[in-house]
């Protein structure tokens, strides 16, 4: 038997069995997000609204120039 017919049946093998770990992978992650969104909105919590993003920006920014005008 030739090395090539060897070895493309065990890269096949290979390559199958890297695709099924990341998408179990992948599938176990969504569900502990969806688990983590859920009890956040049950203590009346949930993600943050962009406002929220952009009020964190404007703060650091903020922070950021009155350090530069210290010194």
């Amino acid at each position: 038997m030739d090395a090539m017919q060897m070895v493309i049946p065990v890269l096949g093998i290979a390559a199958a069995a890297a695709v099924t770990f990341y998408a179990v992978s992948f599938s176990e992650i969504r569900e502990r997000s969806f688990a983590e969104l859920e009890e956040s909105e049950d203590r009346g919590g949930g993600f943050r609204s962009t406002a929220s993003s952009r009020q964190t920006r404007a703060r650091r920014k903020a922070e950021k120039e009155a350090r530069k005008r210290e010194p």
